[in-house]
């Protein structure tokens, strides 16, 4: 039966871990050239593959926004460009936005295995979740903007439309790049938005934030959220509160997710001084 090591020679466990791991400073940059080489083919290649599709993908953004013109005024929206390589432009962008999400695999396995011998073996177990909440939080701020936002938005400003006969026809006929430019817009915004608990309990893991931290910071928190908001969406209200609420609602999330990780870390001191 195997006993556990001493307390006083875990920390030179624990250091000889890392110093095994250890390779001169000109190795270590070599790494970092291959895994960026690596990243950056990742990500041209998924573009190259996602402009094939870049009308179809165009289509599915433009969907909502299309549907509730068409339940309001009965007809489809029309949209426009005004330079003649505007359209490829867009339909450029859109391909590595969208190779961007289709590459983040492969660039989340470089930037771990980059840094991973620098890393304790529990440090390791404990990154690996990070890496995939992290997308997966992304995407549901993407889903908001896109199942919730953007029907929003188009309820808004199709509605504000001026057809009566007896008085000038005003209607909104959008340029491609400039809805692009929106959509792309709101889901970084909502999609770095929704990192928050993420962000937070990573923080907590290392040690510089608390669930009582947190807690009297909610006034300075709702102010910072809402400063984001109107730095990162369109210049309108709707917008704005869309953004604040449910990053309100995740930063309490936060609060929980880092009293759970500070019980859990006072449990384990707890056994380790029982032993």
């Amino acid at each position: 039966m195997t006993t556990a090591p001493p307390k006083d020679e875990q920390p030179e466990i624990l250091d000889d871990e890392v110093e095994s791991s250890r390779a001169p400073l000109l190795d270590h940059l070599i790494e970092l050239r291959s895994r960026l080489v690596k990243s950056l083919l990742a990500l041209a290649a998924a573009t190259i593959c996602a402009f094939f599709f870049a009308d179809q993908i165009y289509n599915l953004l433009v969907a909502p926004f299309d549907a509730t013109a068409l339940d309001i005024r009965g007809s489809r929206l029309e949209f426009i460009y005004t330079a003649p390589l505007e359209f490829f432009f867009a339909k450029l962008k859109l391909a590595m936005f969208a190779g961007l999400f289709l590459a983040f695999p492969v660039i989340a396995w470089q930037v771990y295995a980059f840094v991973a011998p620098g890393l304790y073996k529990s440090e390791r177990g404990a990154f690996w979740p990070y890496l995939i909440f992290a997308p997966i939080l992304f995407s549901l701020g993407a889903a908001f903007v896109y199942f919730i936002m953007l029907p929003m938005l188009a309820r808004f400003t199709v509605s504000m439309e001026q057809v009566d006969a007896a008085t000038t026809t005003i209607r909104m006929m959008p340029r491609v790049g400039d809805y692009l430019s929106l959509v792309m817009a709101l889901m970084l915004a909502f999609g770095l938005s929704f990192q928050l608990p993420v962000i937070l309990t990573l923080l907590a893991k290392i040690g510089l934030v608390t669930a009582s931290g947190l807690g009297k910071g909610r006034k300075y928190a709702l102010v910072g959220i809402l400063a984001f908001g109107a730095l990162f969406t369109p210049p309108d209200a709707i917008s704005q509160v869309l953004l604040a609420v449910p990053v309100y609602l995740l930063y309490e999330l936060s609060i929980l997710c880092v009293k759970m990780i500070e019980k859990k870390a006072a449990a384990a001191e707890a056994s380790a001084a029982a032993e």
